[in-house]
């Protein structure tokens, strides 16, 4: 049961946020469905290729496909104003796609009965591998390598997973919710992973 309502949230929320990125980037509206299935699916994909599972997979989930379309539809017909206040709220919903996703991707690979690293992996590139293809294709450096902690915490999430820490629906949602406060205070306080810049001299 967590996993469809999990996904169901996924899917919503990174459709959310590649429609308006689309929109930000004055993409029409071909580009704009475009961009917010391919954020909502992107993440999934990616791991499927990774962990063996067909890429086909995906068309197999209708209704998540449908959720997608009448998500985009209601932000595309959104009044423009609330829309400009996307930097206020938007990373909302980036967070709560990234929680969702990174807590599906841990349960599938687990489900297949793979190892630590692999359900690690696949938390990961199920939470952020959306938003990063979003990013690309919107001409954006990609969140999850350059702003405040991101991937870490879908990490987490697949560590706790596969590591059987987290056993019960009950459980799992409280991750969820645990995952997304913490990348809500991530942005919100900017903490952030060390970094080194090279020099380079002339």
């Amino acid at each position: 049961m967590a996993w469809e309502v999990l996904s169901a949230i996924g899917t919503i929320a990174f459709a959310i946020s590649g429609a308006i990125i689309a929109m930000e980037e004055e993409y029409d509206i071909f580009g704009v469905y475009l961009l917010g299935v391919v954020t909502a699916f992107g993440g999934g994909a990616i791991r499927n290729l990774l962990i063996g599972v067909p890429v086909s997979a995906l068309w197999e989930q209708e209704f998540m496909f449908q959720l997608a379309l009448i998500s985009i539809t209601i932000v595309f017909l959104f009044p423009h104003k609330t829309l400009g206040h996307w930097n206020r709220w938007g990373h909302f919903f980036d967070a709560i796609g990234l929680s969702a996703f990174a807590v599906q991707g841990a349960l599938f690979a687990v489900e297949l009965g793979l190892p630590v690293y692999a359900a690690v992996v696949a938390a990961v590139l199920t939470g952020s591998g959306g938003g990063m293809v979003r990013d690309l294709l919107a001409g954006r450096k990609p969140l999850v390598l350059k702003a405040e902690i991101y991937a870490v915490w879908a990490a987490i999430a697949g560590l706790l997973i596969s590591f059987d820490v987290i056993r019960t629906d009950f459980m799992l949602y409280a991750l969820f919710l645990a995952i997304t406060l913490l990348r809500i205070l991530s942005y919100t306080y900017k903490w952030k992973l060390p970094t080194r810049k090279i020099l380079t001299t002339t």
